[in-house]
């Protein structure tokens, strides 16, 4: 069995939409389900959506790659 937490906008008709993993699309689900109202700090418009969500909010500093003081005794 697998736990699922997923934040669902309803659909315009009222449904909700349940998109399934690949291996579970042939075999029958059983949905167990506890619904409850999200808070507005939390939107769907917020939550991690693929590759390239987080572009421009993660940097490296400039001396990444200088070499560490600790190590200068292993280096030519």
């Amino acid at each position: 069995m697998s736990t699922i937490t997923a934040i669902f906008e309803p659909a315009p008709d009222g449904t909700l939409h349940l998109p399934l993993p690949v291996a579970w699309q042939k075999l029958p689900i059983r949905v167990q389900a506890v619904l409850e109202p999200v808070s507005s700090t939390i939107s769907p418009q917020s939550a991690l959506k693929g590759f390239g969500c987080l572009k421009g909010k993660i940097s490296m500093s400039a001396d990444f790659d200088a070499p560490l003081d600790d190590f200068k005794d292993y280096m030519p």
